[in-house]
């Protein structure tokens, strides 16, 4: 997974016009540390359908606000440089993310 900060989130995710998935991790959060290598095995089996990034609050908080992520985990969806939707906290499951995910490919 790309790594984003703040200097390349515009062009990597709201100019790119692509399918992307953003995952909005923090340095203290364990359940982020845990759905990390799902994310990646998830990453291998949409390759070419979606492109997958990550996304550490911890560095960037202005960011996160501007992109109202309120709580960690937060997998977003972006179409078009648009969010479309998101699974958050207790929600950001492996089945939820991959469902989701298909909703749009």
């Amino acid at each position: 997974m790309t790594e984003l900060n703040k200097d390349n989130f515009n062009e990597m995710v709201k100019d790119s016009g692509e399918l992307c998935l953003v995952d909005y991790y923090g340095d203290s959060c364990e359940p982020c540390k845990a759905l990390m290598p799902h994310l990646e095995a998830l990453e291998g089996e949409f390759t070419g359908k979606i492109k997958f990034f990550k996304f550490n609050t911890s560095s960037a908080r202005r960011l996160a606000i501007q992109e109202k992520i309120l709580g960690l985990p937060t997998i977003s969806i972006y179409k078009d440089g648009a969010k479309q939707e998101e699974v958050t906290k207790e929600d950001a499951t492996v089945e939820k993310i991959k469902a989701m995910i298909e909703k749009y490919i």
